[in-house]
C-alpha cells in the first residue's frame, strides 16, 4: 500500500524515474496505476552514460523497467503522516474484528480440525489393515 499511496500523493509533483537500462527521466508526475505504471510531463530523459539528454513532452513508463524512483521529500512526510492516522482509525475497526474471530470461527475452526484429524486417522488405519490384506 506505501508505493502507491505514495505516487498517488506525488500527482502533479516532479520526481525522478530511473528505469532498468539506466535511463533516467525527470518530470511532473501526472498519472500512475496499480502497475505503478507512470505517465510523467515536461519530461528531461539522460541517457544511461549521462552523455545525452532529450526534452520530451510527454512520456508513459511501463512499471515492470522502473528500477528506482525519487519523490520530494515533503510528499514522503504528507504520507506518513495520513498512514499514522489512518493506522489509529484502523485500530478500532480492527479491534472489533478480532472479537468476532476469537468468538464463532474460532471454536468452528478448532472443531473442524478435530474431525479432520479423527477421519485422517481412521483412514490411515484402515488404509494399514487394507494394505496388509492385499500383501
Amino acid at each position: 500500500q506505501l508505493p502507491l499511496g505514495l505516487l498517488t500523493a506525488a500527482t502533479g509533483h516532479p520526481m525522478l524515474v530511473e528505469l532498468k537500462s539506466g535511463e533516467t527521466l525527470n518530470g511532473l508526475l501526472i498519472n500512475c496505476d496499480t502497475w505503478m505504471n507512470l505517465t510523467l510531463r515536461e519530461v528531461v530523459q539522460t541517457s544511461p552514460d549521462g552523455d545525452r539528454f532529450w526534452r520530451l513532452p510527454e512520456i508513459y513508463v511501463r512499471g515492470s523497467t522502473i528500477k528506482y524512483l525519487r519523490v520530494p521529500d515533503e510528499i514522503v512526510d504528507v504520507v506518513k503522516e495520513q498512514q499514522v492516522k489512518d493506522q489509529a482509525s484502523r485500530g478500532g475497526r480492527g479491534g472489533g474484528h478480532q472479537r468476532g474471530d476469537r468468538g464463532d470461527r474460532g471454536g468452528r475452526g478448532m472443531r473442524g480440525r478435530g474431525r479432520g484429524r479423527g477421519r485422517g486417522g481412521g483412514g490411515s488405519g484402515g488404509g494399514g489393515g487394507g494394505g496388509g490384506g492385499g500383501a
